[in-house]
């Protein structure tokens, strides 16, 4: 039985169908797996389609939307067994060794606090280490927030043109 229409034109009439289901799924497809997978289903579809059954576009949907959800549930189930056996394998590696420290302070946050200064650090140590909220730290150190926010503004200044310094002087 002969198609009135070849795969080419019913693909450019519905090959936003695929975008739209994948975007209806929420699936991220930076590199079109996704897409393909949708494209295969709509070329199953063409060839499966039985005008009796009902609207090709509904039959379409029902393929590609199917299709898609197999995909990501095959990969949910690859991505578990995967997690699963690394979780197995861990007691069985080598534990890590815990950072370089001095003075208990990790090596990387004694470098900042050698750039700050102690308000600076105070700002930093607060908002950035403990995401303590601008109002909690003026409060704490019997300020008012604008002096926390000038800290924090200094402080950003500081860092971005050490590490300005840092990374011409590397190159």
């Amino acid at each position: 039985m002969s198609k009135p229409y070849t795969f080419e034109e019913i693909y450019e009439q519905n090959k936003r169908r695929i975008h739209y289901h994948i975007h209806k799924l929420n699936l991220q497809d930076p590199h079109k797996e996704y897409y393909q997978e949708g494209l295969i289903a709509m070329w199953q579809a063409y060839e499966k389609y039985n005008p009796d059954k009902g609207p090709m576009a509904t039959y379409f949907n029902y393929t590609i939307r199917h299709k898609l959800i197999d995909l990501l549930r095959k990969e949910t189930n690859d991505s578990l067994k995967q997690q699963n056996y690394l979780d197995s394998q861990a007691p069985l590696l080598p534990k890590a060794a815990p950072p370089v420290t001095y003075n208990g302070i990790p090596l990387l946050l004694k470098e900042i606090k050698s750039l700050l200064t102690e308000k600076q650090w105070k700002w930093f140590y607060h908002a950035i280490l403990l995401d303590m909220p601008l109002k909690d730290i003026a409060e704490k150190e019997n300020v008012n927030v604008e002096a926390v926010k000038s800290w924090g503004k200094e402080a950003r200044k500081n860092l971005r043109r050490t590490h300005a310094f840092i990374l011409c002087s590397q190159s």
